[in-house]
């Protein structure tokens, strides 16, 4: 199927490229050097599909694309650009571009999106036309990465913008759904009503249900008063439903209702309560197998899955963790009122050869201990290597590396001399204690940071002999 398509680049080199590739492929090429030569161009030469860099003298990639939707909203865009930022692939796609693609391009996978986009074309099967809004919205300023799982991360916030659509993030636990979450909410139109956020996991079924739902005055012991739940105070805003595999059946099924018909029952009461709140779900376990095994409702499962989300595991995306450890170190150096200038270059490569079983969080906490630690504004890998845990992973790759008579390079966490390494019981206190450390020994808080329950916390803690001394209750708050 030939189409008229113009390419809009300021590098001579990179028209030249797609012009010669496309007029192979049987295409009506024009390229334009800018932005204004390519709005004069479009008059005359009518392209059906528009390709253009992001960055060019004078008016950019975006501000092009939001003229030519203004004007025809019939021309398919894509956006190209060499600097993949999180905060332009959002804004593409909210501005209504179908695709957002990463210099240096594949022809073939060029070739890809452009079938894709005449085939829907000739099935008038748009992606839709989204918000022309160019702000972008709070709740991005998290999301750090560049490798292309994650930009089409960002391209689905930028297209779930002007929808309500029920979501389901999948991944490991630390990757970032909460994350993720607030930058779907706070890039929709509900952006300016609540965001809350609720751990399924982190309070007993009849509080998780009254903290949801609400309850009336008398529904049960220590209800003085009547209390709206979360999706009550939500309104129209988002209901944010992290560990929801952890959820009870009985709460899946009234959580079941309020997504079919919007409406739920506070406990205790008779009258039903009418919700518009958008739910993101979230969880790290496999919900096929909880389905099978008959703890997780297969109804609910479709209904929470309208768009799926799924978060790499940061072993799989290292390219991303030099700008995720620069990101984090500003804010931690902000929250600790300290001077961090950067990281050695061999404790960045140290931070590349790890496996991060904790993920980002994992990778968040052990700068924090890193910059408590260091006397000097760069980290170095001294302070590095003390934070990981995983020890048995870096025995085991130590020992495979002796058998093979190779020198290995130390990955954190990890000791060339298999005598220097803690045991599990050992690291698993020293985790506890500068978890409870960096909380000021708030249990509560504590657990959180180590994404394990309050109850497991307390029995690890009586484990190892490490009540705070506020005695065994701890503090909470």
């Amino acid at each position: 199927m030939s189409e008229r398509i113009l390419v809009v680049d300021d590098d001579a080199s990179i028209r030249r490229t797609f012009e010669r590739h496309l007029s192979r492929q049987g295409h009506y090429v024009s390229t334009a050097a800018d932005a204004e030569e390519a709005l004069a161009i479009l008059r005359e030469f009518g392209p059906s599909v528009v390709i253009a860099d992001v960055r060019m003298p004078g008016m950019d990639g975006i501000e092009l694309l939001r003229r030519v939707r203004s004007a025809a909203d019939d021309i398919d865009f894509l956006i190209i650009t060499a600097h993949e930022d999180m905060e332009t692939a959002v804004e593409a796609m909210k501005a209504g571009a179908y695709d957002y693609l990463v210099k240096p391009l594949d022809l073939d996978a060029i070739d890809l999106v452009i079938s894709r986009v005449l085939g829907e074309r000739s099935l008038r099967l748009r992606v839709g036309h989204f918000s022309q809004a160019a702000a972008v919205g709070h709740g991005l300023e998290e999301l750090v990465g560049r490798t292309p799982a994650m930009i089409e991360i960002y391209k689905t916030i930028g297209v779930l913008s002007e929808s309500t659509a029920t979501v389901l993030l999948r991944g490991e636990t630390g990757t970032g759904k909460e994350c993720i979450a607030r930058a779907i909410h706070f890039n929709s139109s509900q952006k300016d009503e609540p965001f809350v956020a609720v751990n399924c996991t982190a309070l007993a079924e009849t509080l998780l249900e009254s903290e949801l739902f609400g309850h009336v005055r008398g529904a049960f012991t220590g209800a003085v008063q009547t209390r709206r739940g979360y999706f009550e105070l939500a309104g129209t805003g988002t209901v944010f439903l992290d560990e929801i595999g952890d959820m009870s059946l009985e709460l899946q099924s009234k959580l079941l209702r309020v997504l079919d018909q919007g409406e739920f029952y506070p406990v205790g009461s008779e009258q039903p309560r009418v919700t518009n709140a958008r739910v993101i779900a979230a969880t790290h376990r496999p919900l096929e197998h909880l389905i099978r095994e008959g703890q997780f409702r297969e109804d609910l499962y479709f209904r929470l899955r309208v768009v799926e989300i799924t978060v790499p595991p940061l072993r799989e995306r290292k390219e991303d963790i030099p700008l995720l450890a620069g990101h984090l170190l500003g804010k931690i150096s902000l929250k600790l009122h300290r001077r961090i200038d950067g990281i050695a270059e061999d404790a960045v490569d140290m931070l590349g050869s790890y496996h991060w079983p904790g993920n980002v969080r994992e990778l968040e906490n052990t700068l924090t201990r890193a910059a408590v630690l260091s006397r000097s504004p760069v980290i170095g890998v001294g302070q590095i290597s003390g934070g990981m845990i995983g020890p048995n992973e870096a025995a085991d790759s130590v020992a495979g590396d002796n058998r093979r008579g190779t020198s290995a390079k130390a990955s954190p966490g990890q000791s060339t001399a298999p005598s220097k390494v803690e045991s599990l019981a050992t690291m698993e206190a020293g985790h506890i204690q500068e978890a409870l450390s960096q909380t000021g020994g708030n249990k509560r808080q504590a657990a959180r940071l180590l994404d394990i329950s309050r109850q497991r916390l307390d029995r690890l803690l009586k484990k190892h002999g490490l009540w705070p001394e506020s005695g065994p209750s701890g503090p909470d708050s």
